[in-house]
């Protein structure tokens, strides 16, 4: 038995160690997060209009990028985050839970669901996740804010590349039409008008286009290796 003093004292040298052990361990943790050998966050985003196979090939890249890069990719996709609920909110605005072109969803719902997509690729690049991103993004590159990651938010450091999926246009309303998807009536209905919305990316160091006509293995390999660059 011991008096109620040594019992303070020993207490206190407990707590002592334990916010001392707990300080150790944050600071190891820390230190592994900066390991030299551990690369800066990565983003890959594979963007490109409609019908052009952007999701096709991302998801081919996964494994080929996880293998040659040592890491894996969380990968996001805007149809599959965002599909279910954007087609709940139109229902409830328009009527049309298919409308991914109308005024209201362009104006009231494009810009937050392309938000939160950053919101949740920022926060796996903190936590040390590398990202490969599935969109169209049309406004965001053309802005040029995907060659500057930090003005989307991202973490400092960050290294984007862009794969911009291109294809005719007489191809791409094709394979529009032949995946019967209710999301893409509005545009072969309005076609000419669609096409407007249809603009060329900027050239920049750190997008590469790739013709996505017929597939091409090595013009494949060569992508794979910029977006690793």
């Amino acid at each position: 038995m011991f008096s109620f003093d040594e019992f303070e004292k020993k207490t206190d040298y407990r707590i002592i160690q334990f916010f001392s052990h707990s300080k150790n361990n944050i600071d190891n943790f820390d230190n592994h997060l900066k390991t030299p050998d551990m690369p800066d966050p990565r983003l890959i985003l594979f963007a490109g209009h409609a019908g052009t196979g952007k999701t096709t090939l991302a998801k081919r890249a996964v494994p080929l990028l996880s293998q040659k890069f040592g890491h894996d990719f969380f990968f996001l996709d805007k149809d599959t985050a965002y599909g279910a609920f954007s087609s709940h909110i139109m229902g409830l605005l328009t009527g049309d839970p298919a409308d991914r072109d109308s005024p209201t969803y362009l104006q009231h719902l494009r810009d937050q669901e392309y938000s939160g997509l950053l919101d949740i690729t920022r926060e796996n690049l903190e936590i040390g996740n590398h990202v490969i991103l599935v969109g169209p993004f049309t406004r965001e590159i053309l802005a040029g804010k995907f060659f500057q990651p930090t003005s989307l938010g991202m973490p400092e450091h960050t290294v984007c590349k862009v794969a911009w999926i291109d294809l005719s246009s007489e191809e791409a309303k094709r394979r529009i039409q032949k995946r019967n998807d209710k999301r893409d009536h509005w545009k072969l209905a309005n076609w000419e008008t669609y096409m407007k919305r249809r603009v060329e990316p900027p050239s920049h160091p750190a997008l590469m286009r790739l013709d996505n006509g017929s597939f091409d293995a090595a013009k494949f390999d060569a992508l794979l290796e910029f977006l690793l660059a």
